[in-house]
């Protein structure tokens, strides 16, 4: 009785085994939601419509992009944690949904690296170091040599409390020992109007909201923020190499599904993006944009992503950064 039991567990596991591996090998046979956590508009639905068409392409199945925005991408990244892991909701995040709210919320309904299966970091999207016209620096020399000379006189404008613009010109300010007065706004355009106005004389923040001003000359562009100079300003040092080495602030947009998610999936997931940014066209279209291609594998991204909770919830604590 006991040898019939064992043998029919055995044939049952063997049954689920091979069902499991059945629906891995068949996927994808319906369309996928892509969930952006997001507003449409912003840089992360920007490059999710980038992607949509040739990605739907190499899937074989069509990508529904929908937006379930709110509380700094955390309605949207919540939902996909609870959703079934068999690879039809994924979720197109960024460095605060899946990375900086683990710094300032105590109480997210979800964790980024435990209820979540990292898939790919996508792009990077490009940050720079700009000024109002009207300050005499040209460099991150002189930026620094100004605020030295002018303690407590500057401000800096950012697109709120805990937003990256607000932690990465806190993180400037620490490693070059400088006092800037940090001008909080309710979003990104109120910021970039109140820098034109001189209302606020610096910031760091996206290319794609910047460069159009930069290019009028009405803003004047110092440096990047990334660890690498960005291929569409190819002439612009990065904010390290200018004198303040170890400095990186760069915001990134990341693949992930629910946690569970099987390995055979997750590999045609991610072939199926790693190719489609790779496409000349596609790439084309991401860097005019301020976005830099990565396409990282899994196991990379999940490094990336630890080290960034870890990284900018040191800064949120140094800055008393919280959200209750």
């Amino acid at each position: 009785m006991r040898l019939a039991a064992l043998l029919r567990g055995i044939a049952v596991a063997s049954a689920l085994m091979m069902a499991v591996h059945a629906g891995a090998q068949d996927y994808p046979a319906r369309p996928i939601r892509l969930v952006v956590p997001f507003p449409p508009g912003g840089a992360v639905d920007f490059s999710a419509r980038i992607l949509q068409a040739p990605l739907s392409q190499a899937l074989g199945q069509s990508v529904l992009i929908e937006n379930r925005s709110g509380a700094s991408g955390m309605v949207g990244s919540d939902f996909v944690a609870k959703s079934k892991p068999d690879g039809y909701t994924l979720l197109l995040g960024n460095i605060a949904s899946l990375a900086i709210n683990a710094g300032l919320y105590d109480d997210m309904s979800y964790d980024p690296t435990k209820d979540l299966t990292p898939i790919m970091r996508t792009v990077d999207v490009n940050y720079m170091l700009v000024v109002n016209p009207s300050l005499p620096v040209h460099s991150v020399g002189e930026l620094i040599d100004y605020a030295k000379a002018h303690p407590g006189k500057l401000a800096y404008g950012s697109a709120g409390s805990g937003s990256l613009p607000h932690l990465s010109m806190e993180l400037f300010k620490s490693l070059t020992h400088t006092d800037v007065v940090h001008v909080p706004y309710k979003g990104g355009g109120p910021m970039v109007t109140d820098l034109l106005g001189n209302t606020v004389q610096l910031v760091i923040a996206d290319q794609a909201s910047l460069m159009p001003h930069v290019k009028t000359g009405r803003l004047r562009a110092i440096a990047v923020a990334s660890p690498r100079r960005s291929p569409g300003m190819p002439d612009l040092p990065t904010i390290a190499e200018s004198g303040v080495p170890g400095f990186q602030a760069v915001a990134w947009n990341g693949l992930v599904g629910p946690a569970g998610l099987p390995p055979d999936v997750v590999k045609t997931i991610h072939d199926a993006f790693a190719k489609t940014i790779a496409l000349p066209e596609v790439r084309e279209r991401l860097v005019a944009g301020g976005l830099d291609p990565v396409a990282d594998s899994p196991a990379e991204f999940a490094r990336f992503e630890k080290e960034e909770i870890a990284k900018w919830s040191r800064v949120a604590k140094d800055v008393g950064a919280h959200v209750d």
